[in-house]
């Protein structure tokens, strides 16, 4: 069974690119062109959001399953849609594993005991059914959790995820402006509240150490704490570090790459700028444009201008990287 941490890496390392595609779908990041071909189908609106929501976010794989390796879903963005958007979300996490990419479920669940094992077999994990057959519900290959409840509320996503070989990425040092109010805390001993948290990962990741010399047990570091993240890299020389905050929240790249270890072991979210690159260019987004998407075809405009993103977001990855060096 293949260990998450060395399937991403490996898929990082085919793109030559530690970026992941936040997928957080609002109706307002569509083009009002494409958002019209649904508006005017009849029946029901709330089945026709969720066909909006879907096609976007298949236009948006389908021009850059090449280059990033991974797509994030937020399940917020899609929960709020109810099941019409659970619907778009479980459509697009197949599209995107069909064409090869990873898929990491932004939860965030935050329990303990069986209810955090509902949620664990429910994103990563096996469900039993009426026939007593057990199904992959979302099948994920990865989800985020919040550790704070402690190891109560992340043994049942570890042992789901050494199972199945799947991964968990846990909120270390996120990228939220409040975040010191409680996560840079000093406690007696003198160590911050983060960093007691990325002991704990370090820890807790130990079982499922792969190839590569990563854990599928990975951290949540933001960008925007760039001396935070270079201290956890020290406390966590195993983990896996996922990074936002990159771009639309104010990380640079330099930034961003402040947690890799020798120029691997994270990979760095962006949401909005790719999903809505096509606002920042003068041309249609709904027209089709002379760049081809990596199965040959002709993009359309807010195609290009995400792909076009992703390759400029790659390439400056990859300089800070180089330059880290």
């Amino acid at each position: 069974m293949m260990n998450f941490a060395d399937a991403l890496l490996g898929k990082i390392a085919q793109c030559n690119n530690p970026t992941v595609m936040g997928l957080d779908p609002k109706l307002d990041y569509l083009p009002e062109s494409l958002l019209n071909r649904f508006k005017s189908q009849g029946g029901n609106k709330q089945a026709a959001t969720e066909d909006a929501i879907f096609e976007y976010n298949r236009l948006l794989i389908d021009a850059v399953y090449d280059i990033i390796p991974a797509i994030k879903p937020q399940f917020a963005y899609y929960e709020m849609y109810g099941i019409f958007g659970i619907q778009a979300l479980r459509k697009t996490i197949r599209y995107a594993q069909d064409k090869g990419m990873l898929v990491i479920a932004d939860a965030k669940r935050n329990d303990i005991g069986t209810t955090a094992t509902a949620y664990a077999n429910a994103i990563i994990g096996e469900t039993k059914i009426i026939d007593e057959s057990t199904e992959a519900m979302f099948d994920c290959d990865c989800v985020t959790v919040n550790g704070y409840l402690g190891i109560d509320g992340i043994k049942p996503f570890i042992d789901v995820a050494k199972e199945k070989g799947k991964g968990l990425f846990i909120l270390v040092r996120t990228s939220n402006p409040s975040a010191g109010d409680l996560q840079d805390l000093k406690l007696e001993d003198g160590r911050m509240v983060y960093e007691a948290m990325a002991e704990n990962v370090e820890k807790w990741g130990q079982e499922v150490i792969g190839e590569s010399g990563f854990s599928s047990v990975g951290a949540v570091v933001g960008a925007t704490w760039p001396e935070q993240a270079v201290n956890a890299r020290r406390i966590m020389p195993h983990a896996l570090i996922l990074v936002p905050g990159y771009g639309a929240q104010g990380g640079s790249g330099k930034d961003a790459v402040a947690s890799f270890a020798n120029g691997k072991g994270g990979i760095v979210n962006a949401s909005r700028s790719l999903m809505c690159a096509w606002k920042k260019v003068d041309y249609d987004p709904m027209e089709t444009t002379d760049m081809e998407g990596p199965s040959g075809e002709k993009l359309l405009g807010f195609q290009k201008a995400t792909r076009m993103e992703a390759l400029r977001m790659r390439d400056d990855l990859n300089q800070a990287l180089a330059e880290q060096k």
